[in-house]
This record gives C-alpha cells, sequence and structure tokens, in this order.
C-alpha cells in the first residue's frame, strides 16, 4: 500500500434526475436505497438542498463553478462554458490533486475537460449547440429533442437501454480510476467524480430492479393534475412543452412509470455501494470524503406533470449527503443550501490533507462552504438560496427564492408564487394572494429585485440564443468538426508488453504490493 493515510481523497457521486423525494433517508418508504440511507445516516444530510436550476446543463455548471446560471452564463442545455471558466477541478488540481471525471456533465463547447486532467467516459449528450431554445417561439415544439410523453407511455422492464450501456461503463471505469490511482506511483490525493445518467428518463429499468418492487405498493402522485384553471401559467406552458395531452394516461401507466424510475433509484445506490466498497478493498475509505448529489429532481406526475424544468418541490429539491466521519458527526441540516456551495465546501475539505493552501477565487462565488453547517455550526449561516430558470419552457427568466420557510416564485409574465413549504410541502396553497403576507412577499420582491434585472436577462439571453444558432447552423456546413470527448487510451502501456519488466510490472500492478521478491539467480 502506498503511504498515502493523511491525504484526503474526494469521491463525488452524482446522479442525474433524482428528485429528495424519492429516497428513503429523505422520508420516502417506497423507494428501496439502503446504501444511500446508510450513507446518509451517517453523514450530514441536507435536507432542504437545491438545484440552482431545474435543467441537467445548468445546473450542472452551477456545480462546477459556485455560481448562478446568470452569472457563469449556463443558461440552458446548449450553453457554453468558456475554457477561462475556473471550476472547482482547476482548484482542486492547484492543490495538489489528481483529479477524474467519470459520466456525464453535459459539458458543451470544444473543452470537454473543464479542469479534469483524466476523463475516462465519453458525455451521453451532445457537445454541440444543436439543443438551443428560442424564447422569441417559445411555443414552438423542438420535436427533435424536447421531452414528451413517450417516457411515462413505454415504462417498463428493459434488458438493455442506451442508458444502462452509459451508466455500467461508468460505474466500472470508475471503479478502474480508484484501482489504478491506489497502484500509482503519482503521489497526489484523488478527486474522482462519478457522474450517473440514472435514474434520469425512460423510465425503463432491468429486471432485477423492477423485481425488488413487486410487493411495494407504489403510491400515485399526491396531487393530481389541475384542471387548466388552477394550474399556474409555468405548468401550463411545460404541459405544452412535453405535449401532455397528446396522450391519455391511465393510474396503472403512472405508477408503471414511478415504478421503474424507484427501480433506477436502486441501480444509482447498487453502483454507491459498489464504489464504497472498492475504497473500503483498497485501503481508501477511511481517508475519503464522499459527496452524494443530484444536479435536479423529477416531477413523477405531480401536478401532472413529469421530468423538471419547475421549481416544485419534486423537480428542485435534491439530496446532498457530505460523509467524512473523520471530520464530521452524524447530523441532518434543516438549512437551506444549493449545488452552488459545493464548490467552497470541497476546497475547504481538501485543505485538511493537502500541502498547499487553498487558492483565493478567481471569480466571485456565489456559494458558501457547507463545512461549518456539516460542524453543526450554524451561526449567522443565511438559511437561503437562489435557483434560476432559462431554459426551454419558458419565454423570460425565472428565480425562486427559498428563504427559510418559504418558497417564491417569480416570473415577469406570471403571477407571483409564494408557499410555506413547513406547513404546506405540497405547494398546493399561493400565499401571495393572503393579505396577511404582504410584507412577506414585499421583502421576497425586493430580494428579486436586488438579484437581477430581468428585463435585462431577458435580452442577454435571447442574444445568446441567437449568437449560438447562428454558429451551429454554420458549423453544419460542409466538414461537421464534432466536439464529442474521445477518451484516450494508450495500448502500448496496458497490461504486458514487450518493453516491460514483466515481474516489476505485475508488483506494481498489486495492491496492496507483495512481499518481496528476492531470487537467488539476482
Amino acid at each position: 500500500m502506498n503511504d498515502r493515510a493523511e491525504q484526503q481523497n474526494i469521491l463525488i457521486v452524482m446522479a442525474d434526475q433524482l428528485s429528495a423525494k424519492a429516497l428513503g433517508c429523505y422520508g420516502n418508504s417506497e423507494v428501496i436505497s439502503p446504501t444511500i440511507d446508510k450513507l446518509a445516516d451517517r453523514g450530514v444530510l441536507f435536507e432542504n438542498a437545491y438545484t440552482n436550476s431545474p435543467l441537467c446543463t445548468p445546473a450542472r455548471y452551477a456545480l462546477m463553478t459556485g455560481q448562478y446560471i446568470s452569472h457563469c452564463g449556463g443558461y440552458d442545455n446548449a450553453a457554453y462554458m468558456p475554457t477561462t471558466m475556473p471550476t472547482f477541478a482547476h482548484y482542486l488540481r492547484l492543490m495538489g490533486y489528481k483529479t477524474y471525471l467519470s459520466g456525464k456533465m453535459h459539458f458543451v463547447g470544444p473543452d470537454q475537460l473543464h479542469g479534469f486532467e483524466e476523463r475516462v467516459t465519453t458525455d451521453i449528450y451532445p457537445a454541440d449547440f444543436g439543443w438551443i431554445p428560442d424564447w422569441t417561439n417559445a411555443d414552438k415544439r423542438m420535436d427533435l429533442w424536447y421531452h414528451n410523453m413517450s417516457s411515462v407511455k413505454q415504462a417498463g422492464v428493459a434488458a438493455i437501454t442506451n442508458q444502462f450501456s452509459y451508466d455500467d461503463e461508468v460505474g466500472h471505469q470508475a471503479m478502474r480510476v480508484i484501482y489504478d490511482h491506489v497502484r500509482s506511483q503519482d503521489p497526489r490525493p484523488m478527486c474522482l467524480v462519478t457522474s450517473f445518467m440514472h435514474p434520469h428518463d425512460p423510465y425503463a429499468t432491468r429486471q432485477k430492479y423492477w423485481d425488488l418492487y413487486e410487493n411495494v405498493q407504489i403510491s400515485l402522485p399526491e396531487v393530481p393534475r389541475p384542471e387548466s384553471c388552477n394550474q399556474d401559467p409555468h405548468n401550463l406552458r411545460l404541459e405544452r412543452a412535453m405535449a401532455l395531452d397528446a396522450v391519455d394516461l391511465s393510474e396503472a401507466e403512472i405508477i408503471r412509470a414511478r415504478r421503474a424510475y424507484y427501480g433506477n433509484v436502486s441501480y444509482v445506490d447498487e453502483w454507491l455501494g459498489r464504489l464504497t466498497a472498492t475504497l473500503d478493498e483498497c485501503g481508501m475509505a477511511d481517508n475519503t470524503s464522499i459527496v452524494f448529489i443530484s444536479d435536479h429532481g423529477d416531477m413523477l406526475g405531480e401536478y401532472g406533470l413529469w421530468y423538471k424544468m419547475t421549481f416544485r418541490e419534486w423537480s428542485c429539491r435534491i439530496p446532498m449527503i457530505v460523509y467524512d466521519p473523520r471530520q464530521f458527526k452524524s447530523r441532518r441540516v434543516k438549512q437551506a443550501v444549493s449545488l452552488v456551495d459545493v464548490l467552497p465546501t470541497l476546497l475547504d475539505l481538501a485543505q485538511r490533507g493537502g500541502d498547499t493552501g487553498k487558492p483565493a477565487p478567481i471569480d466571485v462565488l456565489d456559494g458558501r462552504s457547507l463545512v461549518p453547517l456539516c460542524m453543526g455550526q450554524d451561526i449567522n449561516d443565511p438559511d437561503r438560496t437562489v435557483s434560476e430558470y432559462l431554459g426551454e419552457g419558458a419565454a423570460a427568466p425565472m428565480l425562486m427564492i427559498r428563504r427559510g420557510r418559504y418558497k417564491y416564485i417569480e416570473c415577469r409574465t406570471d403571477p407571483d408564487l409564494l408557499f410555506d413549504i413547513e406547513s404546506d410541502p405540497n405547494e398546493e396553497i399561493n400565499l401571495a394572494e393572503d393579505q396577511a403576507y404582504e410584507k412577506v412577499l414585499t421583502k421576497f420582491k425586493s430580494e428579486a429585485a436586488n438579484h437581477w434585472d430581468a428585463d435585462q436577462m431577458r435580452d442577454t439571453v435571447i442574444a445568446s440564443q441567437k449568437r449560438r444558432r447562428a454558429v451551429h447552423q454554420a458549423l453544419q456546413k460542409g466538414r461537421v468538426q464534432q466536439w464529442d470527448f474521445n477518451p484516450q487510451q494508450d495500448a502500448s502501456e496496458q497490461y504486458s508488453r514487450s518493453h516491460m519488466d514483466l515481474t516489476e510490472f505485475d508488483i506494481n500492478s498489486r495492491s496492496p504490493r507483495p512481499r518481496p521478491f528476492n531470487p537467488r539467480f539476482k
């Protein structure tokens, strides 16, 4: 075994479209997620963690940069992040870490690393500008890539899917990174991001995970689809965006889709177990901090909606668990936090065992370190977070502010929404219409006005959409040079090759190292 006992490794395990409300540790008694629940029981669970945008690429840009999407430019699923944008992978490399990425991060543009030293898989989604919404024609469906109801209507069992092919590779490559790291002569600690596609739709799961729920009573959504006169305007836009009325859904079909989704949660849970077992097998369990998160959630039929793109709890609230038993006791934290808080938290975790100090932020960060909350120090914590939406299914900037027990949602084209999440967890009572909450609403409206100029933000987003659309059209003419990442391998340095001392190579490829071998003929 190499001498790394005091170095703090970091493993980030990320699920895609996993709602906090779809896990046992967050109160869902139907979902089978024993590994995640065990990690939560032994670690620090953030009860009110939110995405900074309920859409894949924007959420991941917020995670990587520690900035809101209005600041880092991560507006939608075809948003471009400049190579000069600092990410936590850059900062950790400055602190002496070797940074790895296995799986999805939905980077768009020719830079598919953004600070990661090694990337061991390609991405499952395109790296070009093909998925750009058009706010100047917001009612037009992009049928090539918009969500529709096929995932729900066709839910069930599948032996293999595009997503299973991808995630099987993501998990195995991540295990290989851990094995290679512990055998390496490189003295640096490891930061490995393992980012799975599941339980993101389509709602198709393998038979073994489907069978886990054979005797589980899967509930229907707590809030059924309201009449259109009672549905808020943004939800009505999402109904059109996902072509909800193009199909009729039975209760059996809704339950079937939720069962398949839960099965894929169990699949991710199984992979978390394999990764933590690999850390233990390699003697790295005691000095590896684990962060378990998702980019956003899934409505799963609540309010009649599916997928994400809304600030309602099933879509916007995410799991966030920090496990570092050498530093933190098990606890549950009630303060509102979000993905932008992960970057400063990682830098504090990394500082424990690194040789270099924590670098000063290159850009202003919107997040704060969660280490004080992990340690039970909640004095002066803002208990506040922000989520923005600038993607498809909207035609103007949308803002959510969660502060204390209240959630406020603003869009210039829609009436205000104000919910008391503690007394009304299903968000059925809009307090913005109640005179008794006028002072609360006024304070939130002031916060929103200070956060951004919504009209100027809309102009900025539309200008970006037009620019990217024009560039994309040009790049599709003539010879097309794709930006999709191709993992590099050098087969000449793998396994047994004639230029190697095979005995030495076999010894160095084992962990822990075998006893010294001193033959007489030497």
